[in-house]
């Protein structure tokens, strides 16, 4: 009887019970080792051990980058100029009245005569689907597409009702919020000609980082990602998509069936289940997308909650698909693998300080036996430290002492958002039913800012010319 209630749950609830079950299977298969491992060794040795590990894979990819860079000056990579197919750029908006009309002419402006843009209405409240109409009644190449109320919810189910209307060769995904150079595409484009890649991302930059220290530990992030972008790039691992500025082929868009309604991180899970099809995805550190940092707390919370949600769910979804994968590459499947490890780190320090609780209330340890805890969060905020620092100087050209300094912002930025962040969604995906909140920012904050400063000023010069 057991059995059948559990079978019918299964059928009822398969994919989101696969996913509890092998988070429960690791977290328990952690929970032994360290519990076993507790009377033989310090765990905290173990713990350090696995942090050299992904040291030791950072350094190699560095190596990599190094070789990969001194290989190109010796010999460039020949850009074919005649590689210039039909784009479609999409761009989903949602109450984005302030900002779309800056983003689209922006786009407009790009270097290259051979695309579209599609801009997508996503059940908006304000005027944003009356703002777009405009901008395709003023703009040839700009094309409406207005969702129903009761349209499907999601990035996702946006992007794949307009790749029906969408005439590209390759797909070109914008935030509503986002702007780049003239001489975006050229940059990019050459890194998406080659059979085997499916798609390219761009480097993302906050616009806005100077607002203050969220904004700029954002920024900060961003550059650290650009670094472990360029190495997993270097040794042809497993490169992530990150939705804004994303170009794809149709070929592999068509050959993993579009876009997966059922997620809340649409750029990871896609990134995923290219890799499992076979197909490479590069990153480009040259061309730049500007975004629009977050300003405030509560809103970066939200966002950064779906994004570690969406990362966690879609490796515990395709984690036998990729294992299994004929297609994936050895290096793409090692790559994920380890970092993987990043999801394991707060789980391990957690059931590591809650086994040393249970033992120093049963007397059975002294107080000195949190010290090696202690030394793991060093171990962990030297490890964030040195690799913002590094990421900051090589990408950024920020001098030393004020690298150091925005280094110690963001690795506590980052204890602070997203430690405890793992450990919630872990919570979460075990004990709570799967929801599709987006936890949408807003944007155009800073433009209505810089709109409202540049009006005063226009006042106070004409009350002083009337003088």
């Amino acid at each position: 009887m057991d059995l059948a209630i559990f079978l019918l749950y299964y059928l009822m609830y398969g994919e989101v019970m696969r996913e509890r079950i092998l988070l429960l299977t690791i977290v328990a298969f952690l929970s032994i080792f360290l519990y076993v491992f507790q009377y033989h060794v310090n765990t905290g040795i173990g713990f350090v051990i696995l942090c050299g590990f992904m040291v030791i894979y950072g350094i190699y990819m560095n190596l990599a980058t190094r070789h990969k860079k001194r290989k190109l000056q010796k010999q460039p990579v020949v850009v074919n100029e005649n590689y210039k197919p039909f784009i479609s750029v999409l761009i989903p908006a949602h109450n984005e009245e302030g900002v779309i009309t800056h983003t689209v002419e922006n786009i407009l402006a790009m270097d290259y005569e051979n695309f579209e843009v599609i801009v997508i209405d996503d059940r908006s409240s304000d005027s944003t689907p009356l703002v777009i109409k405009q901008l395709e009644a003023k703009y040839p190449s700009v094309h409406a597409l207005i969702r129903p109320h009761d349209a499907y919810p999601g990035k996702s189910a946006v992007l794949n009702d307009a790749f029906e209307l969408a005439k590209g060769e390759a797909i070109l995904v914008f935030d509503a919020d986002a702007t780049v150079e003239s001489d975006f595409l050229k940059k990019l484009l050459p890194e998406l000609e080659p059979a085997d890649v499916g798609a390219v991302q761009a480097r993302k930059v906050i616009r806005n980082k100077d607002v203050n220290i969220l904004t700029r530990c954002q920024n900060n992030e961003y550059t650290l990602d650009c670094n472990i972008q360029t190495g997993r790039d270097s040794v042809k691992g497993a490169v992530e998509l990150r939705g804004n500025g994303e170009l794809i082929k149709r070929a592999a868009l068509e050959d993993i069936g579009g876009w997966n309604n059922d997620t809340i991180t649409d750029d990871l899970d896609m990134s995923t289940r290219l890799h499992i099809k076979g197909w490479d995805v590069r990153f480009c550190a040259d061309a730049v997308v500007y975004e629009e940092g977050v300003i405030y707390l509560v809103p970066l919370y939200r966002q950064r909650r779906r994004w570690l949600e969406g990362s966690i769910r879609r490796y515990l979804e395709y984690f036998w698909d990729a294992f299994n994968s004929k297609k994936m590459s050895l290096k793409a499947q090692t790559d994920m693998f380890i970092f993987i490890l990043q999801f394991i780190m707060p789980l391990w320090f957690l059931l590591e300080v809650c086994f040393r609780t249970v033992k120093f209330l049963m007397g059975k340890v002294g107080p000195n036996e949190f010290l090696s805890s202690g030394v793991i969060a060093v171990v962990m905020a030297f490890g964030f430290f040195t690799a913002i620092r590094y990421s900051l100087r090589r990408y950024d050209n920020v001098p030393r002492l004020r690298a150091a300094k925005e280094a110690c912002e963001t690795t506590i930025y980052m204890l602070i958002i997203w430690f405890p962040m793992v450990l919630f969604i872990l919570g979460k995906i075990v004990f709570l039913k799967k929801d599709m909140k987006w936890g949408k920012t807003t944007h155009g904050l800073v433009m209505e800012k810089e709109r409202t400063i540049l009006e005063k000023i226009k006042k106070i010069k004409k009350e002083l010319q009337e003088v």
